[in-house]
């Protein structure tokens, strides 16, 4: 179901009166929204070595995952830019959590909204963003997204948010309460206070561009580590720069592209790891057990390149602090990465990763 449009923020005021009053509700969510919480791993195996882990959870926020951020960042953008209107539909190419955010935040205002997304998207993201109120078009693959939002846009007349451009400017970089600022705030009091890894997945690389930024602006010693899926071009891309570059498409929801996307800026990534997807599967499982809730299958792409970083600092004798990001909760995924039968058919068997994996984290 769409929104009514008499439903947005002053709708019959001036341009200018319903734009301050769509800013002034971004910004009072904002204001009544804590921040998220860095979690410490428990892993003896490393800690006694010098080595802390943490993730900081971004599940927590009102929408649930780590693209309220973005989320909010494209809107508060897009009608500075003089993109959106009072009577504009909102229209996004998305896998499933920035459609959720976006539609979290088209409701606040009174906005109709579009989620452009391939059919295999799961049931629970598309069960959210009609909560929100969002309205659900679907193509065949990830590839098709783009032009998809693009033709939705131009037929409601409405602004097509485009993430996978504009995702690395939406942000303040330098600060103004980012997620790199927050991160570098709460690690203040650690044991490492300065993390020796940042480690992030990347679908538009918004957060891996928003976090290189902020570390060599700060002139910290951290280095930014993407994990990539199996499918994903950016691994890819990031050796050899060549933009024309293709893949088959992540089938880690969240992560990954079949295509370089304008936001990913590969000169900010100092490493990539690249995770099949049955690890990724094994990892979320290991650590769901860990911290006793589920979490989502790029958090697990996540933890095993954490997991290999402090492998090779506990080698070379290093001591310090990893850091990476819960993206949200693993109760969106139960019929899917939650479901053996389903891995089983589309993954294969995570046996042998769940056992290898067993030992680190022991």
């Amino acid at each position: 179901m769409e929104h009514i449009a008499n439903a947005s923020p002053a709708s019959s005021a001036s341009p200018s009166s319903w734009l301050h009053t769509a800013i002034a509700r971004i910004e009072a969510d904002y204001q009544r929204s804590a921040d998220t919480h860095l979690i410490p791993l428990p892993m003896p195996g490393f800690a006694e070595h010098g080595i802390d882990l943490y993730l900081k959870d971004e599940s927590t926020h009102p929408s649930g995952s780590l693209k309220h951020r973005l989320a909010r960042s494209l809107f508060l953008y897009a009608l500075c830019n003089g993109w959106l209107h009072a009577q504009s539909t909102v229209v996004e190419a998305s896998s499933g959590s920035t459609a959720v955010s976006e539609a979290y935040f088209a409701r606040l205002l009174g906005l109709p909204f579009v989620a452009v997304m391939p059919r295999s998207t799961s049931a629970e993201k598309i069960a959210l963003i009609e909560f929100y109120g969002g309205r659900c078009h679907f193509v065949e693959s990830a590839g098709e997204v783009y032009e998809a939002a693009r033709m939705v846009a131009s037929e409601t007349g409405g602004h097509y948010m485009d993430q996978f451009t504009y995702a690395e400017r939406a942000t303040d970089w330098r600060g103004n309460n980012n997620i790199a600022e927050s991160m570098f705030s709460q690690m203040q009091r650690e044991r490492h206070p300065v993390p020796s890894w940042i480690v992030v997945g990347a679908g538009t690389g918004g957060t891996s561009a928003t976090i290189g930024r902020y570390v060599r602006f700060q002139r910290h010693a951290t280095q930014l580590c993407v994990a990539d899926p199996a499918g994903s071009v950016f691994a890819a891309y990031h050796r050899t720069g060549v933009t024309t570059l293709t893949a088959p498409g992540s089938r880690i929801e969240g992560i990954g592209r079949p295509r370089v996307e304008p936001s990913f800026v590969r000169t900010l990534v100092d490493r990539m790891e690249e995770v099949a997807d049955v690890d990724s599967i094994a990892a979320m499982r290991a650590l769901s057990a860990m911290l006793g809730r589920r979490v989502g299958p790029s958090t697990g792409t996540n933890f095993i390149a954490m997991l290999r970083l402090a492998c090779e600092m506990r080698e070379a004798g290093q001591q310090g602090s990893i850091l990476s990001l819960l993206c949200d909760s693993g109760e969106r995924y139960l019929p899917t990465y939650f479901n053996e039968q389903w891995v089983s058919s589309c993954m294969g068997s995570c046996d042998v990763a769940s056992k290898r994996i067993q030992t680190l984290v022991a």
